[in-house]
């Protein structure tokens, strides 16, 4: 549901809902309480409108939150991205718990606040990860409540016109974009299988499984993957998909379906509802000391089929490890696609510049004319997720996406904040600037001062090997803290190699998840910011590739790592105190803004975009302290 529309009403639904957890066929006994958390099967983060129940049942449709319905309350756990975006969409029948502050209880103490003795909490199996059921079970165990499986979806079962799962066509690559093939990548993870002596693994997530097998698709918006699981044995490969797209010449070369591959690269497939089945058929036949490697980020439907005995379970899949430390040919790709998006991006300012004056332009025009040149560059293929157009107050809702409804012009009165990005063959891209066509407050560029600071400092800084990514997070932060300010999201998220636009297991945030180390070849965002709710928001956001750093010394060999900023697109200098940098921040933005001039103003020249190119000269002169 977009901003600025009234909310869902909720209320016939959720009496649905209630009549479904007491008198569902397949419940033995009535529930007191049902969960829906936000993901689909594989704990996609951007899901397909068929797996939005969460959406269905409260109207707020952000990426991230879980609804808890009980007979009496129902409740809505989100973060500081969607406060105010989960505020206006919700009715009053739900009560909004904002996941960070001091007051906000857990899910599974508010459960135990509310419900009465023995009850009976229900979740489907297949859309909560392992993890969270582990601790949710316990808490509630240690209440003398019982956390139950209900593999029947109680929001399907209410859900009368619920869209049917896509099944769009699949996109091979070839080494040209993957720098490895996909037998090399099941090589090696049958070798790191060998290591943990597991004779199966499991993979649930969509962008592992398309990783894995060098294939893309369109089944989920933004995001190039496909519906489909993968189980590999020590000489076995199945692939669990829809059969209908494997009639694709293409596709049917790329996994050598119709050809006499070795036996162990031989790919099995299995309708993609069959995974559970087949799975437990896998179980039945272990020998006493097998084991099946899953990750507990999978279902809890999934691990709970592995007996005990025979389960191996580890934080992360060694895939999600090995696609989030990029090769030469992806990282290269990477910088092909960030400068491509930035020749999109000059030609869109170039065009704001001019427009803007005559009033005609507005958040939605902004954003499709930002697609519009994205989809001019070589290898486009979608964008990579929904444009943050925001002007002036619009631009404090983080994750705000502009509709008819609440569809603002840009002025040269106002703050403009475009977040964007895009799917490209050869790259992922995710670029946030915050310009004023006009002259802005002196607080306002104070405000931008500080959250570049805290950009630059990110970017530039450097640290150990082995050093986890929420240890950076205060450093964006320094700046703003000094001054009072601060924001309510991470400052980094891991990028795909056109794949998912988050990506774990690497981040930068303040938040105590547990992230893996920071290694040389990972992609992560940079991304600090302000908002001022009613007012104004800025965010200044470059992707940032992980590379070595020498330094004086190597504290026992140990070694050091630093950021290299890939993207490429100007700073708007007139945003910028000048006074508040210090001369080695001067320093930075400069040098910065010389590698847009020659990196992207070669590719404007070679395309002949000669006045974006001009804009783009003018954006990156160097700035000084004494001006």
């Amino acid at each position: 549901m977009a901003l600025g529309m009234a909310p869902k009403v909720t209320t016939e639904i959720l009496c649905q809902l209630r009549h479904a957890m007491r008198s569902c066929p397949s419940l033995s006994e009535p529930l007191q309480a049902y969960i829906v958390p936000s993901g689909d099967a594989h704990q996609s983060e951007y899901i397909a409108p068929c797996d939005c129940r969460r959406e269905f049942i409260s109207g707020f449709d952000g990426s991230a939150g879980t609804a808890i319905v009980t007979e009496q309350s129902a409740a809505m756990w989100t973060d500081g991205r969607y406060f105010l975006q989960a505020a206006q969409q919700m009715d009053s029948n739900w009560t909004l718990m904002k996941i960070g502050l001091k007051d906000t209880p857990t899910q599974e103490e508010w459960l135990i606040s509310v419900l009465p003795d023995s009850s009976r909490v229900g979740v489907d199996p297949f859309i909560i990860q392992t993890d969270q059921w582990k601790s949710m079970s316990l808490a509630l165990k240690n209440a003398g409540h019982l956390l139950v499986p209900v593999r029947a979806n109680l929001i399907d079962s209410i859900w009368a016109d619920c869209p049917v799962r896509p099944c769009q066509p699949l996109i091979t690559l070839g080494l040209n974009y993957t720098g490895l093939s996909w037998k090399a990548k099941i090589e090696s993870l049958r070798a790191k299988m060998a290591e943990k002596k597991a004779s199966w693994i499991v993979l649930t997530a969509l962008d592992e499984v398309a990783w894995l097998f060098n294939l893309r698709g369109l089944d989920v918006e933004y995001n190039p993957v496909f519906f489909a699981y993968a189980i590999i044995g020590s000489s076995t490969i199945r692939l669990f998909i829809s059969g209908e797209r494997l009639a694709d010449r293409a596709l049917r070369e790329h996994l050598l379906l119709d050809a006499s591959p070795p036996p162990e690269f031989a790919v099995q497939l299995e309708p993609y509802e069959s995974i559970l089945p087949s799975l437990r058929g896998i179980c039945t036949g272990l020998a006493a000391k097998e084991k099946v490697w899953i990750s507990d980020k999978a279902s809890y439907a999934l691990t709970e089929a592995i007996p005990k005995a025979h389960r191996l379970l580890s934080q992360y899949s060694p895939i999600c490890l090995a696609k989030a430390v990029k090769n030469p040919v992806e990282t290269e790709g990477m910088r092909r696609a960030h400068v491509k998006d930035a020749v999109a991006l000059c030609e869109l300012f170039h065009w704001l510049e001019k427009e803007i004056p005559k009033g005609t332009v507005t958040e939605i025009s902004a954003s499709d004319k930002a697609e519009e040149f994205r989809r001019q560059q070589e290898d486009f293929v979608e964008l990579s997720f929904a444009t943050i157009s925001s002007s002036g107050p619009n631009a404090a809702i983080i994750h705000y996406k502009p509709v008819p409804e609440n569809n603002r012009p840009l002025s040269v009165n106002e703050i403009f904040l475009l977040d964007s990005g895009a799917q490209y063959k050869d790259g992922t891209t995710d670029v946030t600037r915050t310009v004023h066509f006009g002259t802005p407050t002196e607080y306002e560029k104070e405000c931008f001062t500080y959250v570049l600071q805290g950009h630059i400092a990110v970017s530039s800084a450097v640290f150990p090997t082995g050093t986890k990514g929420h240890l950076l997070d205060s450093f964006a932060r320094a700046a703003l803290w000094h001054n009072g300010l601060d924001y309510l999201h991470g400052t980094g998220h891991g990028v795909g190699s056109f794949l998912n636009v988050h990506e774990g297991p690497c981040g930068i945030s303040y938040k105590t998840f547990a992230d893996e180390p920071l290694a040389a070849g990972m992609i992560l965002s940079d991304e600090p910011g302000y908002y001022e709710d009613g007012a104004f928001g800025i965010r200044i956001e470059n992707l940032v590739l992980v590379v070595p750093a020498k330094t004086k010394y190597n504290f026992r060999d140990r070694g050091s790592l630093t950021f290299q900023p890939i993207t490429l697109l100007p700073i708007q200098t007139k945003m910028i105190n000048v006074q508040l940098l210090t001369q080695t921040e001067v320093d930075w933005l400069n040098e910065y803004h010389r590698q847009c001039r020659e990196v992207v103003g070669a590719e404007l020249e070679k395309q002949g975009r000669h006045n974006a190119l001009q804009w783009l000269l003018r954006e990156t002169q160097p700035i000084s302290k004494a001006n």
